[in-house]
């Protein structure tokens, strides 16, 4: 028993490789077992685990559904082995498997099965960085990385990641490792955001070449005999420029979400509006780095320090501020805070009327442009301002608009639809007004809370109206882009107005999304499509909606693994949100994990308030599972419920085909054809009409609709 006690446990450092088989816990008990024994066979062949195992060098712990493999004789050997694995992996492509190395001390100890084991700082870590890593990818520590990068075999392929989040609130810096026969190149879903950096692969290069120089001077002073340098390992700050810090660019900015200090719960959208509607107008000048809407409305609540919003969002300026309305007496509190050092550059009071709300936002945009130095051309200057209506009271009920968009529910769409009216009642000319109520009505189609025809035409009316008002609106160009592919099906106009948007504001994640989403993954372009929604995601890391419809984008594409992984954790961002429930449960199913998807599909409708869209995939799932019965009271319930609301066929349809009932199926897709049914744009990519592809009738209906197969 001694063996394993404190006093007798001594820390040695280990070179750590860990790995595992993205998605196994979805996979069959059968193919389990598959799975792991050709992944043991491959691991066992490799040249490094043979020549580290005969030394006994190398100890071997499983963990499930992988392992970790603990070399004691040289840093290059997890690498090299990794390398070797990878090689061999091509020959078997079912097995998605990842990989994160690290170097760290560990303690040897005895397990309650009386057998070697590990623990300490060396294997957590090691696992922590895989953890962040998708299928392919092999990734490194830094502190691993700075060991490789003096040496000419390793140095081109480190690629620079920056931090990413990992549990209890730590982060891990990463180094993407790959060549051109191995390895994943993309850069990793969980370290999508601006926090863990953007730099291009030539930047990064040139770092790492820095990097190695340091090094490699380091070495040399070792080789004069400054043995101390060996004793006291220096800080990666001291060995090169802090990427981090590198990274933040002097002319970036987070606005926070205002606080509402009114006693008033009704004045929130005030506090809200403002700060997204200085967000909106700084991102209108593309000379400033500007985080968007939902990364930085996460602080929402919150008493943080700017410092730290500095740090988890490389800025160099946060802006705060509170919100009092009394009456028609407007109060607006902000102040401009350095994050680097907390100190503030610029503060300001507006005691203004209510009706000076839009004079009020010009005026902070315009002082935090001066206060960062921004020289702008009249054209920025203009773009500043140009976007707001010159109505006070049409801007207030354009916030309130916004304010409940994005609650995202039947009732908030709707209520959004009566302020947007309200506001371009009182200016017809503000086409921001316009494109929210273009937003509204796609809303209520996109998730079958309103019938096609009542909604989308009304939508393309006011996408048009915005445009004819200002056609540099590039929320407007991806509106109309929206509506000419769900109901006109006009493809190539659609595409075109897409890429115009982009082209305006490329920054614009909505836009990346619905060309995603929608556009690349409906025609069948799903690569590109996962690589654009991608670029969203990046754009808006913090996202509910675009962590969710980048789960959905890897659903389309049929990598059900990682859209289960990716959905996972965007229901650990936020448990309530229906969408990201919906999406898993449609990735379980196409795994044939029933009871996941059943368990999934019943949160969503519990928490949609009974969407008929999530009730139909509830269905389909029991009837896949042979639950007929189920299955078929959701059928009655769905019909119950189209007489008082608007439920799509298309939706239906899917039920009675896993039912078997072809027939119903078709005349249920003929009635979807007629009201240009949302959804039905995914023929051809929705997995649920499989078994009916080859028919006749659905080709013919896939040819109606401009797809093509």
């Amino acid at each position: 028993m001694s063996s394993d006690s404190p006093s007798d446990s001594k820390l040695e450092i280990a070179h750590v490789l860990a790995m595992d088989v993205v998605g196994y816990s979805t996979l069959l008990i059968n193919k389990q077992s598959r799975v792991l024994a050709d992944l043991n066979r491959i691991v066992r062949e490799a040249a490094r685990f043979r020549e580290a195992d005969a030394q006994g060098k190398l100890l071997r712990l499983p963990t499930g559904d992988g392992m970790a493999l603990v070399f004691f004789n040289h840093p290059e050997a997890p690498i090299e082995c990794a390398m070797e694995i990878a090689a061999a992996m091509k020959s078997s492509p079912e097995i998605r498997l990842r990989m994160g190395i690290h170097s760290g001390p560990v303690n040897r100890v005895v397990d309650v099965n009386d057998r070697s084991n590990i623990a300490g700082a060396g294997i957590d870590i090691a696992q922590r960085v895989m953890d962040c890593g998708d299928a392919g990818h092999i990734l490194l520590s830094k502190r691993v990385a700075e060991d490789l990068a003096p040496l000419p075999r390793w140095n081109p392929h480190l690629h620079e990641l920056g931090e990413c989040d990992v549990k209890h609130g730590r982060k891990v810096s990463l180094v993407n490792f790959y060549t051109a026969e191995i390895g994943n190149p993309a850069r990793p879903i969980k370290c999508a955001s601006g926090a863990a950096g953007r730099s291009t692969s030539g930047a990064s290069n040139l770092r790492w070449q820095k990097s190695a120089l340091i090094a490699a001077a380091a070495l040399f002073v070792i080789a004069l005999g400054l043995a101390t340098f060996v004793l006291s390992r220096p800080k990666v700050s001291q060995l090169w420029t802090n990427p981090s810090a590198a990274r933040v660019n002097s002319q970036s900015i987070a606005v926070l979400p205002f606080e509402n200090a009114s006693t008033d719960p009704n004045t929130e959208y005030l506090s809200e509006g403002i700060s997204e509607a200085l967000i909106n107008s700084l991102t209108e000048l593309q000379q400033l780095r500007v985080i968007a809407r939902s990364t930085a409305f996460q602080y929402k609540g919150k008493d943080v320090d700017p410092r730290r919003v500095g740090r988890e969002l490389q800025v160099a300026v946060v802006l705060t501020g509170k919100v009092r309305q009394m009456q028609d007496a407007l109060s607006v509190q902000v102040d401009l805070v350095d994050a680097s050092t907390g100190a503030q550059l610029w503060g300001s009071v507006y005691d203004r009327k209510i009706a000076d709300l839009v004079a009020v936002k010009q005026a902070i945009a315009q002082e935090v442009t001066a206060k960062l130095k921004l020289k702008l051309s009249s054209e920025e200057q203009h773009r500043l301002i140009k976007r707001d209506s010159i109505n006070p009271e049409a801007y207030q009920f354009y916030l309130r608009g916004r304010y409940f968009w994005n609650k995202r529910t039947p009732d908030g769409i709707k209520q959004a639809i009566e302020q947007f009216q309200q506001g371009i009642e009182r200016d017809p000319n503000f086409a921001l007004g316009h494109v929210g109520l273009a937003d509204s009505y796609i809303g209520l189609t996109f998730y079958d809370f309103a019938a096609p025809h009542e909604t989308m035409p009304k939508a393309k009316e006011s996408a048009i109206k915005a445009l004819a008002l200002d056609n540099t609106v590039a929320e407007a160009h991806a509106s109309l882009a929206h509506v000419l592919m769900n109901y006109d099906w006009n493809w190539s106009e659609a595409e075109k107005e897409f890429k115009r948007s982009i082209e305006l504001k490329p920054d614009y994640a909505t836009a990346h999304q619905w060309y995603a989403i929608h556009f690349l993954t409906a025609t069948g372009r799903l690569e590109e499509a996962v690589q654009e929604m991608k670029k969203a995601l990046e754009l808006e890391p913090a996202s509910l909606v675009m962590n969710t419809f980048m789960g959905a984008t890897l659903y389309y594409a049929g990598r059900y693994d990682e859209a289960i992984d990716q959905c996972r954790r965007t229901i650990e961002m936020d448990p309530n949100f229906a969408v990201a429930h919906w999406h898993l449960g449609l990735a379980y199913e196409q795994e044939q994990v029933f009871d996941a998807a059943i368990e999934e599909f019943q949160k969503a409708v519990s928490l949609s308030g009974g969407s008929p869209l999530m009730k139909a995939a509830l269905g389909h799932a029991y009837a896949k599972s042979q639950k007929k019965h189920e299955a078929n009271k959701i059928l009655d319930e769905l019909n119950e419920l189209s007489k008082q609301q608007y439920v799509s066929p298309y939706e239906v349809a899917t039920i009675c085909v896993a039912l078997g009932n072809d027939e119903e199926a078709f005349q249920l897709l003929g009635k979807a054809y007629t009201e240009h049914s949302f959804h039905l744009v995914y023929l051809n990519v929705w997995p649920e009409f499989k078994s009916v592809s080859s028919d006749s009738r659905f080709q013919g209906l896939v040819q109606r609709v401009g797809l093509s197969r």
